[in-house]
């Protein structure tokens, strides 16, 4: 796969790191990525990654923009207001950088349409936050055997995760939380959100490229109002429904 001299300009600093070089660089142009949600995590991530240089990306989401929304949702702007996310991302990615082929799916992610949505991807990010919705993507990346990396966040603390096989996103999560809180309720701090919109872009371009030590298995913490982090291991749950 080769590159073009616009290409080999724009992913220069890519190109020199001794971890990700060409053949990452090739890896990525000819990877497929689908972020479920365009919110406070999608946003950044789908731009991260278009950055980076993957070769797709397909944006489910079946929300438009609100203007309570660009208090933390980067990807889009006042004039994207009432405007599907889904159409105001694209059109945003496509603006960052034209050599990403982009998907666009308006709509809300379920049980019954997740695995032909996400079915051919290289990796997937659920940036959701709705319980339902995370399961429901979890149980699709499992069947499909497709790596899942999961941001989520609130207030001043937010986590990133990435799952592939066992254990799952649901040996994490075994059911929804009866006291899950949300961000319209609860609050978050808008820079918050790119951090961890940036970690999962992160994580998901570590394990297309083969850099580093993805978090496979193991869930970064951080907490923005002390500004620390800390990493615990997942355990696999033997009675876990989906990859039990």
């Amino acid at each position: 796969m080769s590159f073009s001299d616009d290409e080999i300009e724009r992913y220069a600093r890519h190109l020199v790191l001794a971890e990700v070089g060409g053949p990452g660089q090739q890896r990525l142009k000819a990877a497929r990525a689908a972020i479920v949600g365009l919110g406070g995590v999608g946003g950044p991530a789908a731009l991260y990654l278009a950055a980076a240089g993957i070769g797709g990306l397909t944006l489910i989401d079946d929300d438009a923009v609100a203007l309570s929304n660009l208090q933390r949702q980067i990807a889009f702007d006042a004039a994207d207001v009432g405007r599907s996310k889904t159409e105001a991302a694209g059109t945003r990615v496509a603006a960052l950088n034209p050599h990403v082929a982009v998907v666009a799916a308006p709509l809300r992610l379920d049980a019954g349409n997740a695995a032909g949505l996400l079915e051919g991807h290289t990796v997937v990010i659920d940036g959701t936050d709705d319980f339902a919705a995370r399961f429901a993507v979890n149980a699709a990346c499992v069947a499909l055997s497709i790596p899942l990396v999961s941001g989520a966040l609130g207030r001043w603390s937010g986590q990133v995760g990435v799952f592939e096989g066992r254990p799952c996103y649901r040996c994490l999560v075994p059911g929804t939380p009866p006291d899950a809180e949300t961000c319209a309720r609860v609050g978050v701090v808008g820079a918050l959100a790119g951090v961890v919109g940036a970690m999962a872009a992160l994580e998901a371009i570590k394990r297309i490229t083969g850099a580093g030590a993805p978090l496979t298995g193991r869930l970064l913490l951080y907490d923005g109002l002390a500004g620390t982090a800390r990493t615990v291991r997942v355990a696999a749950d033997p009675a876990c429904p989906v990859c039990g």
